[in-house]
């Protein structure tokens, strides 16, 4: 049982840096009309299980009804990613909300846990590639600190942000931002911010 979970812990590892490195070299190659509710629901349907097994509740509140102009598999994987921590880091019976919403001209997606939260110490950090906030939890959880560095990657390929709100205890949510519209023009949506 220790060498298949032991297995099953290096797999991650390994999806997770060519997942990486897959973001990291395609940049904004991919761009396709992607259906916000298939993203999320795809993205929601990879950690069904998991959060069934850990119980916690999964639930997709309000999703505006929009497409934009994105790479549909980034966008998967970062809420994904968003999705996963949020499940690993919530207790029995505590709930991961996720919404998205037009904003202006901007898609917000939204993961909210009642999680442990993040120190404020660590908070301009965890978006940092193998940064961990509690090394003693990284065994029991997995994973070696790289999906927040694939949701900033994703962000930032699509000319948007990531931010986060969290309170030690009280949970974290975190906020992904990304424009309907691609502009290339100098004066983007993200230099104007």
């Amino acid at each position: 049982n220790k060498m298949i979970e032991e297995a099953h812990r290096a797999s991650g590892t390994i999806d997770d840096l060519l997942e990486l490195s897959r973001i990291e070299l395609d940049g904004q190659r991919v761009r396709e009309e992607v259906n916000l509710s298939a993203v999320l629901g795809e993205a929601a349907g990879r950690h069904r299980l998991q959060a069934e097994t850990l119980g916690v509740q999964l639930c997709i509140g309000e999703v505006a009804s929009v497409s934009l102009e994105a790479d549909g598999l980034q966008l998967v994987s970062a809420v994904s990613n968003l999705i996963d921590n949020a499940v690993k880091y919530s207790d029995v019976g505590d709930k991961v909300r996720i919404t998205a919403d037009v904003v202006e001209s901007w898609v917000e997606i939204e993961v909210a846990d009642q999680g442990i939260g993040i120190p404020a110490r660590d908070l301009d950090r965890i978006f940092e590639r193998f940064y961990r906030v509690d090394r003693a939890r990284s065994r029991e959880t997995g994973g070696i600190g790289l999906g927040l560095a694939i949701v900033r990657h994703v962000a930032t390929n699509h000319g948007g942000r990531v931010r986060v709100v969290s309170r030690e205890g009280e949970g974290s949510t975190f906020t992904l931002c990304i424009p309907l519209a691609v502009d290339t023009r100098s004066d983007s949506p993200m230099e104007r911010s």
